[in-house]
């Protein structure tokens, strides 16, 4: 089935790009689980969502969601593909800004009960970001 129910665009869209941290309480379940760590001391649960969602706007201040697609749910589960863009001009991962313009891409297949977010799975091409921003050599 396409077009999921949106969270992950939303998300993406709302949370990352457009600052709106008070909606990680709408999205995503108390008992949320996130069976990626994407960054380096990344806490669990809820408080992972925020943790990586702050990062990312600290560490690329103008980033923009260039794609969510394909999106596609089953049940109560949803995937897409995201590919973000922005500016290195903030510390991220313990690199500091380089003032590169990066693109990085990643997967995420997310299951919701009752209209919030309750596990994660996702793969982030870190390496090609870091890569990017010049925290380790091409």
């Amino acid at each position: 089935m396409a077009g999921g129910n949106g969270l992950i665009k939303r998300f993406y869209t709302e949370v990352i790009v457009g600052g709106n941290f008070s909606l990680i309480d709408e999205l995503v379940a108390d008992d949320y689980v996130d069976h990626e760590e994407a960054l380096p001391g990344q806490p669990a649960g809820k408080e992972g969502v925020r943790f990586y969602a702050n990062a990312v706007r600290t560490g690329f201040p103008d980033i923009t969601v260039k794609t969510t697609e394909p999106a596609l749910a089953d049940g109560n589960l949803e995937a897409g593909y995201v590919t973000l863009a922005g500016t290195h001009s903030g510390d991220f991962a313990g690199v500091p800004a380089s003032g590169k313009t990066v693109e990085f891409s990643g997967t995420d297949i997310i299951r919701v009960e009752d209209g919030k977010v309750t596990e994660h799975w996702g793969s982030t091409d870190t390496l090609s970001l870091m890569q990017q921003i010049g925290a380790v050599p091409k």
